[in-house]
């Protein structure tokens, strides 16, 4: 009986263990680190909601299947290499960077954990990507590549103004890529006729100083690059342009929407919703290796005819044609 009793307790196991739930593997929710020098977000906050939009557009959700953790190192570039490691420290899957001085501390930090750039200057030039098409480390994304938008600016300067000869580009030396920008003017400028003058602004205690040379080297128009240190602060641009009657050009639209003469490059929103979209590929497994570095394919032209007017500038009819906005 002992026997039979035994006998029935491990045929009953043996049914009843197929039943038995197997341990669930734990589902870790992917953390997105996004890393900011707070120059351009901190301006802007509809940047950092676009990307979030773009998220939700491929169907994740916050604090669900997603969590993003961010960092914000608001202006104070020394803050980045901190800020990076923090992320690193944290595990996070990806890292999202705002700019390429975020993106070349983000690479500082690590080399294994996918870096997607929301925006960037020549990342090839400032040693984030071996080629945009073959980037070949842990860094993509996407890249305004100025080159040919700052020669296009050059162009459009010299149409809305005729009589400019001398044009000053700002630059500010903790972003490397405003220093391609000014070779790139000097390159379009040279072939047009025009001089361009350098004007380095370290810090935003220096912007007077810059500016005082502007009128002292007798520039007659001004050009900056875009960068997030410029953006952040050209309420102070466009107001040293308009006291001195300079025709000035500007990289993003909303220059010109505050009293910019003109602005000629893509559109920011639209570069951080396509962020989400690298995102997106690497949790699925893409590499950042193998993902080519994309250029915006569409540039948007906004004139403000307020300002031309203020400036004494009559805007040639071709101009207005190929403008996408005009603000009267």
């Amino acid at each position: 009986m002992r026997l039979i009793g035994l006998a029935v307790v491990f045929a009953v196991s043996l049914i009843l263990a197929p039943l038995t739930a197997e341990p669930q593997p734990v589902v870790k929710t992917p953390r997105v680190g996004w890393l900011s020098d707070g120059l351009r977000t901190g301006s802007q906050p509809s940047l950092h909601e676009a990307f979030l939009q773009g998220l939700r557009d491929l169907g994740y959700v916050q604090g669900q299947t997603v969590i993003v953790e961010r960092r914000d190192a608001a202006e104070k570039m020394e803050r980045l290499d901190r800020l990076a490691a923090e992320l690193v420290s944290h595990d996070v899957t990806v890292i999202v960077a705002t700019s390429g001085a975020a993106a070349l501390a983000a690479k500082r930090a690590t080399t294994s954990i996918p870096i997607v750039m929301a925006e960037s200057g020549d990342p090839v030039a400032i040693g984030l990507v071996a080629s945009l098409g073959r980037p070949g480390g842990n860094v993509t994304g996407l890249s305004v590549m100025d080159q040919e938008i700052t020669a296009k600016r050059v162009q459009l300067l010299r149409e809305i103004a005729p009589r400019v000869s001398r044009i000053a580009v700002l630059y500010h030396p903790p972003f490397p890529a405003t220093l391609l920008t000014v070779n790139e003017a000097r390159a379009a400028a040279t072939r047009l006729g025009l001089i361009v003058i350098p004007m380095e602004v370290s810090a935003p205690d220096t912007f007077e100083t810059a500016f005082d040379a502007v009128i002292r080297q007798r520039a007659d128009a001004l050009l900056t690059p875009g960068d997030p240190f410029s953006h952040r602060h050209q309420r102070r641009i466009i107001d040293f342009a308009k006291k001195y009657r300079l025709p000035a050009t500007y990289l993003f639209r909303d220059a010109a929407e505050a009293g910019g003469l003109m602005a000629y490059g893509p559109s920011l929103s639209a570069m951080y919703r396509q962020a989400a979209v690298f995102v997106d590929k690497i949790l699925k497994g893409a590499k950042p290796a193998d993902l080519p570095v994309e250029q915006p394919t569409k540039f948007e032209l906004v004139i403000n005819l307020k300002t031309a007017k203020a400036l004494g500038l009559t805007i040639p009819q071709a101009l207005f044609q190929r403008a996408d906005r005009v603000i009267q």
